[in-house]
């Protein structure tokens, strides 16, 4: 062999070695995340818990849009993660529908889908692999449940409803309305969408307290924490004693929450856990492994209150709340 075959052979080998490197940066797992935005602390928890996973993954590149509240910013978005060629596409929908055609698109492009924290109304089967996050109808059960067992059966409630059209919005007043329908005598006498902020929690209790039926509210039920901690605020400016004049129970679990608990300024909050990032991204390295993954994947949760020992589950399946203590409230992450 001469030396020019050499040095040929040699330059060979060395593209060689460069092409694998290479190979190995691009088997990571592109995934492309949309999340809702950033309206509640809830949902700040959930972003921490999905971009903190991901940095620890060796495996996963991490594309993150935040649709700040708005459909079309997701539809964008994930039209942009098909064109991009991404692994897997995961999102958090803003409302339940009106996604089947993106969701179309993504199949075609054989990229598989794994919703997070909110499902989605389709007409079609296997748009996408798996629904990972909470049962939001049975959160409005165990919210209807302790309403029943620490109120009584007859109570005038005032609703704060979640971001109209979105999923645990329409299931957590399924879940409610479900357990009081067995209850003539708890009704629902205002409700209003608080579109899952505080401030719009606050601007909408007002109105409440403003209204004609405010002296007979007896109970505020808040689709989630956020919305109930501005209700909070617009109770004590009203001069009433939120917590006694008015019982609150909502919807989250956030430390926020537990804090106004243990203050006696609430009551109760059923948990709807948001640390399940690393959840999602066991899923992604079960999918991209061509391995089978569960259609439905559930978040363990409990409920939280100024009581403790509380059934709000049912016989055959109790779940017993637990009294918030200062130790409960230190050790809460979000």
């Amino acid at each position: 062999m001469n030396k020019f075959a050499t040095v040929i052979m040699a330059a060979a080998a060395a593209t060689l070695l460069v092409t694998g490197c290479s190979k190995s940066d691009s088997s990571k797992i592109k995934v492309g995340f949309s999340q809702v935005g950033a309206e509640s602390d809830w949902r700040k928890a959930s972003t921490e818990s999905i971009k903190g996973e991901a940095e620890k993954r060796a495996s996963i590149e991490l594309t993150f849009s935040d649709a700040q509240q708005k459909q079309e910013n997701q539809i964008k978005a994930i039209r942009n993660f098909i064109s991009k060629g991404v692994d897997v596409i995961s999102f958090s929908p803003v409302v339940a529908t009106g996604f089947e055609d993106v969701l179309k698109e993504a199949k075609e492009a054989e990229i598989p889908v794994v919703l997070f924290d909110r499902a989605v109304d389709v007409s079609e089967d296997g748009l996408y692999v798996s629904f990972i996050g909470s049962d939001f109808v049975e959160e409005g059960r165990r919210a209807g449940r302790w309403v029943v067992k620490n109120v009584g059966e007859n109570a005038n409630v005032a609703e704060l409803v979640g971001t109209v059209g979105s999923a645990p919005a329409i299931d957590r007043k399924k879940g409610f309305e479900e357990i009081i329908a067995n209850y003539p005598g708890i009704k629902i006498i205002k409700s209003q969408s608080g579109d899952f902020t505080r401030a719009k929690g606050k601007e909408v209790m007002e109105s409440f307290l403003k209204s004609p039926e405010a002296d007979q509210i007896q109970v505020l039920f808040a689709h989630n924490d956020d919305m109930a901690l501005g209700a909070i605020q617009a109770i004590e400016e009203a001069g009433k004693k939120p917590g006694k004049d008015i019982i609150i129970i909502s919807i989250d679990g956030v430390k926020t929450m537990f804090e106004q608990i243990l203050a006696g300024n609430a009551n109760c909050t059923v948990e709807c856990n948001p640390l399940i990032g690393a959840q999602l991204f066991d899923v992604v390295e079960q999918i991209h492994a061509g391995k089978s993954v569960p259609s439905r994947i559930p978040s363990v949760e409990g409920v939280y209150d100024n009581v403790g020992g509380v059934n709000v589950g049912t016989d055959r399946e109790p779940v017993v709340t637990k009294k918030i203590t200062q130790e409960i409230v230190d050790s809460r992450k979000y």
